[in-house]
Order: C-alpha cells, then structure tokens, then sequence
C-alpha cells in the first residue's frame, strides 16, 4: 500500500525511514503546539476556553495540511503555523484592542478573516500557477544560497535555546550570548542568577545531544538525529532531577487528556468577525493581507527551495518536481486554519531535520501529521521533550545545510553580494522572507547598474519592486 502510493522505491526509501524521520521532524517542532496558542492568545488574554480553541486549532489546521502534502504532493515536508506570522498576528490583535471598541476574542476573528482572505489568494495563486512563476523569477544563484543561509538560520536557533526567570524584571537569557558570551563562569553565574543552574544543563545537554548525532551519522547509522534527541533528553531528565531537584514530568500529573472541544466551537470555529474588518478599516485590512501574503510566500517558498536543495530533490536548473502540489498543501492548510482558529500555516524550516533523517516521502509528512492529530490527546506528552534536545537536532542539520555553500558562485559579484546579505539577514532578522527579498534587491540593483538588465526577467524586477515597497514606504 505505501510502496504504491509514496512510490518508496523509486526514492531510495523505507517505511521504517519515513516514519523515523516524520517522529523526527514531529519533535523538533513539537514547541508550536503550546506555544503558538500562548502567543495568539497573549497567554491566555482571552481566557482559557480561547487558548483551547487555537491549541486544538493548531494541531488539526497542521495534520490536515501535512495530509494534503503527503497524498498531493508526496513530499516529506511538515506545515503547522508559522512562528513570526504568528506573532505578527498577535501584534495586531493587541493593537485593534487597543484602537477599536472590540474585545480580544473578537479582534482575534477579525484576524481570522484576514487568514482566510489570505488563504484563498495563495489558493488561486497556486492553481494558476503564478506562486511557480515566481520561483522561477528568484535567481538560481539566489535559489542555491537559500539552503544554506537556512542552515544559519537554524543554527541561530539551536544556539538560542533561552531560559526564563520569573521575578520583577522577567529577565530572558541565551545560550550563545549569556552563557558563552560571558567573560567568565563567574560573571555568567552572577547575570543569570537563578537561571544558570538550568543554562549549564541545557548547554551540556544539547552538546552531548550533537555529538551522539554527529558520532552516529558518522557511523552511518539510520535514526541518528532521534537517537540523538532521545540520549539528550535523558540526560536533562536526569540533570532535572538530580542536580535542580525537579521532577521532569510533574506536568503530566494534572494534565489533561480530554480535548475542549467545546470551548473551540465557541471562540474559534468558523468564528469569522467580518464586521471587525470595517471596525479596522478596509485599508487597513487590505495592507494586512498583502504583508501577510508576502511574508508567507516567500517563507514557503525559500523552505521548499532550500530543504528540496539539501535533499537533492531539485534539478540542474533549482526547480522541484511538484512544486505547485506542495504549494497548494500551505494554502489549504491556511484556509483549515483559519477556519479552526490559527494563523497561517506554512512549511516548516524543521522539517530539514526530517529530510536529514533520510525523509524523502509523504509518508514522512503523513507521520508527522498523525502525530499531530494524536496530540489532541497527548499534548502534555509532547510537553516534556527539553527544548535543548530539539537545538541539538537543529544544530546538526543546519550545520550539513551550510554545506550548499559549495554550490554558490562567489567568484561572481552579483551572485556573492545577494547570497552573503541573504546569510546575514535570515537569522538575524527571523524572516526567510525578508531575507530573500534583501537578495533580490541587492541582485536586480546590480545587474541593473552594471548594464546587465536584460539579464533580469520582468518578474524579478516586479518581486524586488515589490519588496522595495514593504521595506522603505510606510502605510
């Protein structure tokens, strides 16, 4: 059966693979499904029934999208709502409490009706085939910079692993910065206070975390990335217990298994606010669902684009078979969304991690997918995975997608000055996006003024036009 259907074969694959690497991209990216209704829901702003209403959301808004990828597009890549549009959207939200007579939860389905709006455009984009067109205007030279610069970017998150303390301040601390940063151990342990304890074990933990990768894959053995993750949350358990004197899975006490259901169906289901776009102001509304547009596109566009190029999935020329299929799986997962109650959902740069783990099927995505959907019930589960196992994970593939940089040719200077902003601005400004688009700018200005235009399609002048606008005109 999955032989015939994800072609397994054909792709140099097992079920045993795809389904260790769709359990391997699931626990990397497993954080979205309590952290993306915290950030929607301001940490409960809107109450609890609210926060139930977008977690179940998220996870049958991701499942339904990771189906559609596996059986349309048959590729292993994972969809679930995006971090950064997410957070985007919660800025709004406060920001129409604030200037609108409208409360929190109907400000959110106001929200919701510009994710459906969104949605539907990248839908119809998608059937036409436009959202092809314009990976194809990206310039091959940027296309095969975008995997690596990725690779920064989930470095960047790796090394950012973070703890909190809870006192007046809510201070936030890093593991690159803080804690390597630092001019001494003892300074780090005097700025961190109560928070260094828990860096030096998150530190430890998603070192050894690495190194078991790296030893194993060195090995050739298959399911070293999970192995990997699994040794380095033993190891945090362990060090939670033993050292910090928690008990690691106290959460699972008073955990509930029973999904609210209702408190869905009455805050986020189909829960559409149209009377809030006019309240919001329909210019107001329209910049939203451009931004939102732009944002998503090329941040599904650059995922496709680099993770395909890692796993060589793409052709001489940089295209990958199928590529409208896997676009149309994140429009239908944003229509989903929007209708269950999330922000839009897009591919996942985890889902690298998966490919690393030798995904090259739908079945990986169909994995992953059901895994979701079984979070419904067994979220609280998913809780316990210490985030420095999943950096561990993290570091690792993106330390193998900087590899692409081989592939670049910086001997050329309209090719070196695009890519290189392209490595900076992905992990220092979060946005695959953005980043592409300082690339194609930088590209078309050069190619421009070195009397080269003709070298530069039509659409690729429109794209770095367009970004152009986003950037520098304030609206």
């Amino acid at each position: 059966m999955f032989e015939k259907q994800f072609k397994l074969s054909a792709n140099n694959t097992t079920v045993k693979t795809e389904v260790l690497a769709g359990l391997t991209t699931f626990m990397t990216m497993a954080y979205i499904i309590a952290l993306n209704p915290n950030l929607l829901t301001n940490y409960r702003e809107g109450g609890d029934a609210l926060w139930n209403g977008v977690f179940l959301a998220t996870c049958i808004s991701s499942a339904v999208a990771m189906f559609v990828m596996a059986f349309l597009a048959n590729k292993p890549f994972c969809l679930a709502p995006g971090m950064g549009l997410n957070s985007f959207m919660a800025i709004v939200i406060a920001n129409l409490v604030a200037s609108t007579s409208m409360d929190y939860v109907q400000s959110f389905q106001s929200m919701l009706c510009i994710i459906l709006i969104e949605g539907i455009v990248f839908l119809i984009l998608s059937l036409l085939n436009i959202r092809e067109r314009i990976v194809d205007a990206i310039p091959l030279g940027i296309r095969l910079g975008i995997s690596p610069a990725i690779g920064l970017m989930l470095l960047n998150i790796g090394f950012g692993s973070n703890v909190y303390i809870a006192d007046s301040n809510f201070k936030q601390f890093f593991v690159m910065k803080d804690f390597f940063g630092a001019l001494t151990a003892r300074y780090a342990k005097d700025t961190m206070t109560d928070a260094y304890p828990i860096m030096v074990l998150s530190a430890v933990t998603m070192f050894i975390g690495l190194f078991v990768i790296v030893v194993l894959a060195t090995k050739g053995v298959k399911g070293s990335v999970i192995i990997g993750m699994l040794a380095a949350s033993i190891v945090y358990w362990i060090g939670d217990a033993a050292v910090l004197g928690n008990n690691p899975f106290a959460s699972l006490e008073h955990a509930k298994f029973v999904p609210a259901f209702g408190d869905m169906a009455s805050t986020t289901l189909f829960k559409f606010n149209f009377d809030g776009l006019a309240q919001m102001g329909w210019f107001t509304a329209i910049t939203l669902v451009i931004t939102f547009c732009v944002i998503d596109m090329f941040d599904t566009i650059g995922t496709l684009v680099g993770t395909a190029s890692r796993a060589g999935m793409v052709d001489r020329e940089g295209n990958m078979p199928n590529m409208k299929e896997a676009l149309l799986s994140d429009s239908i997962g944003t229509i989903v969304g929007s209708c269950t109650g999330t922000s839009t959902v897009t591919t996942f740069i985890e889902s690298a991690s998966g490919v690393e783990a030798g995904g090259r099927t739908g079945l990986t995505s169909l994995t992953c997918g059901i895994i979701f959907l079984a979070c419904i019930f067994l979220a609280p589960v998913a809780a316990v995975i210490p985030a420095a196992a999943t950096s561990a994970a993290l570091i690792y593939v993106g330390v193998l997608m900087m590899t692409g940089l081989k592939k670049v040719n910086f001997d050329d200077l309209s090719v070196c000055v695009p890519v290189t902003i392209m490595l900076i601005a992905m992990p220092v400004s979060g946005s695959i996006g953005h980043a592409i688009g300082l690339a194609m700018i930088s590209y078309t200005i050069i190619k421009l003024f070195t009397g080269k235009y003709k070298e530069v399609s039509g659409l690729t002048y429109a794209i770095s036009i367009l970004f152009l606008i986003k950037f520098f005109l304030a609206v």
